[in-house]
């Protein structure tokens, strides 16, 4: 076991502890997946992440590092608050971009583009690995599982880009905030839940996300890849604008807040603030 690098973040807010928190291992070198996966579980936090040096594909690609993406009780291809909260700790402990214009991060999905937008950092949606609508069978089962009735579910998409989100629409977001899961009826299950503000709102949309973790269904305060994939479905159908601000975490007592832009290309970036709680080591 060695001393390393170690930074506890919180991320898509500019005031701590009202956002989600991450555990950012800043040299995961040696480390075996067993032990990552163990500390992750230990941590008792949705996400835990350990830096590494690139690949030699990645390199070649232009990574600037490679990170390994654990949440309790498996490993991820990709998420968007340990993209964020990663690359911001990333930074701050000294790391240096190879390019101007972005960070380049390696992860299971592959290399993923992460720019500097004002005191925000913001990252390049990946792809839709699955997309369209989800079969009728699932959306009467989501129904049941959030206590609602089939017609409340007024849009339903696959939102997969790495986590198999399965995004559901809600009338409003007052509707979305009301929302009691049952654990048994949604077992294995990932749910992602939107619904618009009143008019005037800061905010446009209301989100929550529910996955299976410590065993149970649990929410996650505030959910990057969720809201990357939400923005492709609901920009994509003509549901939203092309520059958005999401809230995530208020039925936990959070205040996540995720920006969502649209480019000229049409990539989506997925920003928000990140802010450093804990600076140290951890033997790992």
């Amino acid at each position: 076991m060695a001393q390393r690098p170690f930074k506890q973040v919180d991320v898509f807010t500019e005031t701590p502890y009202r956002g989600n928190p991450l555990a950012v291992v800043l040299d995961g070198t040696g480390l075996s997946t067993e032990a990552m996966q163990q500390f992750t579980d230990w941590t008792n936090l949705s996400e835990c992440t350990f830096v590494l040096p690139p690949t030699d594909e990645g390199h070649a690609a232009g990574a600037d590092y490679r990170v390994r993406i654990f949440c309790p009780g498996r490993e991820l291809p990709f998420a968007g608050h340990p993209t964020l909260g990663t690359c911001h700790a990333w930074l701050q402990a000294g790391g240096q971009p190879r390019a101007q214009a972005h960070v380049v991060q390696e992860c299971g999905v592959g290399l993923v583009r992460i720019r500097r937008d004002g005191q925000r950092l913001a990252f390049a949606a990946p792809p839709l690995r699955r997309s369209g609508p989800l079969d009728e069978a699932d959306v009467a089962l989501i129904a049941r599982g959030l206590g609602l009735a089939r017609d409340e579910i007024v849009a339903h998409a696959w939102c997969e880009n790495g986590p198999p989100w399965r995004g559901v629409m809600l009338r409003s977001a007052e509707q979305v905030l009301a929302v009691r899961p049952d654990a048994q009826v949604l077992a294995g299950l990932e749910i992602g839940l939107v619904g618009p503000q009143p008019a005037g709102s800061d905010t446009a949309f209301e989100v929550r996300a529910f996955f299976h973790g410590h065993q149970t269904l649990s929410e996650d305060p505030v959910t990057g890849s969720l809201n990357a994939a939400v923005a492709q479905w609901l920009i994509g159908a003509g549901m939203a604008p092309p520059d958005y601000v999401a809230a995530q975490g208020t039925a936990m007592a959070r205040a996540g807040r995720v920006h969502i832009h649209r480019d000229a290309e049409g990539t989506i970036w997925v920003g928000g603030a990140s802010v450093t709680c804990i600076d140290g080591e951890v033997t790992l």
